[in-house]
């Protein structure tokens, strides 16, 4: 049957139920051109105000997977990946790929580049003198036999319709649709042909839910399309009130990756990739403790390898940014609070994020939390350090710590970083 884009439109902004069959045609009559921006800015519009059912998600999900190529994992492991819904200082990709591939699975990690306060997995690494991000499905599939887990960009082929309507939610202010988020992650790591799949939904200030039960709503939906496309898959929903580590831009968070990778590093970056870890292997079928197996330096003996097969020199010296400036603090007592999302602004302003996704980044810029919630310190004592290469973006960021950071008497109790677990 044929439909047209009016019809679609009309029938979610009076709150009907899309078909199977409606939900197929314009997904795919957008993806070809024969459905125009702005009426997929209206449908988006639409389904931000009235939503979908998880029978609609799941099917707009398919559909999206159906717009372009698929791949076909058979490198001769279990296949298991991850995925960020994105934080500050979330470095995790990093240490987590490798150390599941040392435990035996197969990572197909396909990631992106950072918008916004939140980091891009692919900046990070590009801080890697020679690494590179762009990979034919040969090479991914090459490495991940060789290797066991790869880190690059997401091939042109993949779920197509999801780039279009990517960028048309960002200029349009539909992102926060869950329906249209899930959909969107789900389409990618559906086609990136995994076995299995664990999320790590954030919440909190420097999350883009703000609260658990937008979390909470979110994993929900995650997991249901996962379980309605045959994926072994659960979603952890966990703290990003603070950041994570002490690192926050692009070649400080691969240090203090490399810091975890050869047994040290930050213990909330442990505790995360070892948690990560552990219900990733649960749903690849496989029995190995992954703390023992970091702590065993075979994980970054695997981390060496994957970098140097992607172009990288897993030895050489990082980026430093040119012009550093340290805050100190204004009194003696307890740092009570230091908030992700001004820390993550602050990190974007010296360079280490971008506004477009078309502007530059730079390697060496970020922001190092050289104190954390609970730490005692004496007025004076630098808190953070700030690195950039334009020392003029200084100002901007030291406004976005303004209110950012707080000195008390004794430090309020913290969520645990893991919240809650999600199983489908």
């Amino acid at each position: 049957m044929t439909y047209t884009a009016v019809d679609v439109i009309r029938a979610k902004r009076d709150r009907d139920a899309l078909s199977d069959a409606q939900i197929d045609w314009v997904v795919d009559a957008y993806t070809r051109g024969l459905v125009a921006d702005e009426q997929m800015s209206a449908l988006a519009m639409a389904i931000y105000l009235n939503g979908m059912d998880a029978r609609e998600t799941a099917r707009w999900t398919r559909a999206m997977v159906r717009s372009g190529e698929s791949l076909s994992l058979d490198v001769g492991r279990p296949t298991v990946d991850k995925h960020s819904t994105g934080g500050v200082g979330d470095k995790i990709t990093l240490p987590l790929a490798p150390l599941v591939a040392a435990c035996g699975a197969a990572v197909p990690q396909l990631s992106g580049r950072g918008l916004g306060h939140t980091g891009g997995t692919l900046d990070k690494l590009e801080s890697i003198p020679g690494w590179r991000a762009q990979l034919s499905v040969a090479e991914v599939t090459a490495q991940l036999r060789d290797v066991g887990a790869v880190i690059c960009a997401a091939t042109t082929g993949l779920a197509p319709a999801d780039k279009k309507l990517y960028a048309l939610r960002d200029v349009t202010g539909t992102v926060e649709a869950i329906p249209l988020i899930a959909s969107s992650i789900m389409s990618k790591k559906i086609a990136e042909g995994a076995e299995a799949l664990v999320l790590d939904v954030k919440v909190g200030s420097g999350a883009f839910m703000k609260t658990e039960t937008q979390a909470r709503a979110l994993a929900d939906a995650l997991v249901s399309i996962g379980v309605d496309h045959g994926l072994k898959i659960s979603a952890l929903l966990t703290d990003m009130s603070v950041p994570l580590g002490r690192a926050v831009g692009n070649a400080v968070e691969v240090a203090e990756s490399v810091d975890v990778l050869r047994g040290g590093g930050p213990a909330d970056v442990v505790e995360l990739t070892v948690a990560l870890a552990a219900e990733m292997l649960h749903r690849a079928g496989i029995s190995a403790d992954p703390a023992a197996v970091l702590a065993s330096g075979e994980a970054y003996e695997t981390w060496a390898r994957m970098i140097r097969a992607q172009g990288g020199d897993p030895e050489a010296a990082l980026p430093v940014g040119g012009h550093r400036h340290v805050v100190e603090a204004p009194d003696d007592g307890v740092l009570v609070a230091l908030d992700a999302y001004a820390v993550g602004v602050a990190a974007w302003r010296l360079g280490a994020g971008r506004a477009r996704k078309e502007d530059p980044v730079q390697a060496g810029a970020g922001v190092l939390c050289l104190a954390k919630p609970g730490d005692r310190v004496a007025k004076g004592q630098p808190l953070l350090e700030l690195h950039t290469d334009t020392p003029d973006a200084l100002a901007g960021a030291l406004a976005a710590l303004t209110g950012g950071y707080a000195i008390g008497d004794t430090a309020p109790a913290r969520p645990p970083l893991v919240i809650d677990v999600v199983r489908g």
